[in-house]
């Protein structure tokens, strides 16, 4: 292929050796081209082919620009833009995201990744301000302020990618009308700012445990609010909303060191950002999603939707938006759309077990340790009895027993009970693992009728997988 050739070409050019191996790499949500370049020498870059010669004139710009202010940022190594290629630093692999994926387990938000997020907000003021004070921004792509406009088109990106593809029902004449309420308040804070535009964890790399940043050619004068709003509103990211919290004061303490920071005011705005940079990102799951079936999208639709509500609970803003408040509150309510790109690996498991307290109640394997154990021992034992000895809980004669004789079913219900708050918790915080066992005296009829009875209440739900073991 012709890029393939050029890009060859070009790192030739530029360090007097052959190119051993050129692998592509990855594409995310872009149209860009990435290959990993290896020359003879082992030495590596990344080489990158994009049609949109404006768009590339932007991120070159930008690139040396904050280079030259000390940003780790990657280094722009030669270009032809004519080609439409350029050579950029390799960063390696490792992304923000990748490194939560592998640190944030059980729902569990570790310090280390809490610490590498504060170490990200600390670097954003020197985009937002130090370097984007000096920035030329007539190189800015496709516009050079995130104006009324700008805003529209995301409004309109939601609206007709993710709301009609949805099918959610709204008003369009009402709707386009709180569009344009929404936005003249967006425009009453200060916009003279750098505005990354998508600083979030994808764009964000990891290499010798120091953040690098990328994809900033979209960016533009804006708010503040946006672009914290966009880190720390991730979808998939899922951060935890009381370490959003934490994250956001940490952000507004290291901003008050470049600037005078009305925390009233900019708070008063920042949720109103967090919900346009949504409202941008689900037009864009729902262009990749449902328009260019590209499936993996819709997997944040989940995530997006349990922000929403939450904002739904927080935002008290100053306006009357009541037809974009009634779209919203339908997305929340649309069980359709939390069921999007959820996989086995992505649910609680809740593990039901039947043991005999003579052999003790079963290890939880899990490592999380916890769960539930219920004590059946105060019914009537059917093995006692002949006929039942050689048969178990499984068995209808004893199942009979048990529901004729005890009132064991109402036992089960209350269990249930107990259980079912824990259980919409663990799934809500991303926990993996519940154990619930079930014990008696032999571990054959009792508590082996009490696991089957309540694991069948359970596989009701379709948010959880459900394992029924008997020891």
């Amino acid at each position: 292929m012709q890029k393939r050739r050029q890009l060859r070409t070009l790192y030739t050019a530029l360090y007097n050796e052959e190119v051993a191996s050129m692998q592509e790499m990855p594409r995310s949500g872009s149209y860009r081209e990435y290959y990993r370049i290896t020359g003879r020498s082992g030495h590596t870059v990344v080489g990158v082919y994009n049609e949109d010669r404006k768009e590339n004139i932007a991120f070159l710009s930008f690139s040396r620009h904050f280079r030259a202010y000390g940003l780790a940022v990657p280094e722009i190594l030669a270009e032809d833009l004519d080609a439409h290629i350029y050579l950029q630093e390799d960063l390696g692999d490792l992304t923000l995201y990748e490194y939560l994926t592998g640190v944030y387990k059980s729902g569990i938000f570790p310090q280390s990744l809490i610490d590498m997020y504060k170490t990200v907000l600390e670097e954003l003021p020197k985009f937002q301000l130090s370097a984007g004070n000096t920035l030329d921004y007539t190189k800015c792509y496709p516009r050079f302020r995130f104006d009324r406009q700008s805003i529209m088109w995301d409004l309109n990106y939601f609206k007709y990618y993710f709301l009609k593809l949805a099918r959610i029902s709204f008003d369009e004449q009402e709707l386009e009308n709180d569009f344009n309420r929404f936005a003249d308040f967006l425009l009453e804070t200060e916009t003279d700012f750098f505005m990354y535009r998508d600083f979030q964890s994808r764009n964000i790399m990891l290499k010798d445990e120091k953040p690098y940043f990328i994809d900033y050619q979209g960016g533009r004068y804006g708010a503040l609010q946006y672009d914290v709003a966009s880190l720390l509103y991730d979808a998939k990211a899922d951060i935890p909303q009381h370490i959003r919290d934490q994250l956001f004061e940490h952000y507004l303490n290291t901003l008050s060191g470049y600037c005078k920071v009305d925390r009233k005011v900019f708070t008063k705005y920042f949720h109103a950002y967090v919900l346009v940079r949504i409202l941008q990102a689900m037009g864009a799951y729902g262009f990749r999603g449902f328009y260019e079936k590209k499936q993996h999208f819709l997997k944040s639709v989940p995530y997006a939707v349990e922000n929403i509500a939450y904002l739904l609970s927080v935002m008290d803003l100053p306006i009357e938006i009541p037809a974009l408040i009634s779209v919203l509150k339908k997305i929340t309510e649309t069980e359709r759309l939390m069921k999007y790109g959820r996989t086995d690996s992505d649910k609680l498991i809740l593990d039901i077990s039947s043991f005999s307290y003579k052999r003790g109640i079963p290890d939880d394997t899990s490592g999380n340790g916890g769960g539930f154990v219920f004590d059946c021992r105060g019914f009537l034992n059917p093995g006692r009895y002949e006929g039942y000895k050689d048969l178990d809980g499984k068995d209808k004669a004893v199942q009979e027993f048990l529901r004729s004789k005890t009132d064991i079913d109402g036992f089960i219900a209350h269990a249930a009970a107990m259980v079912e708050p824990t259980v919409d918790n663990y799934v809500k915080r991303k926990f993996t693992h519940l154990m619930v066992s079930f014990g008696c005296t032999g571990g054959q009829h009792r508590s082996v009728y009490c696991a089957l009875q309540f694991a069948e209440h359970f596989k009701k739900r379709d948010d959880i997988i459900v394992r029924l073991n008997h020891f």
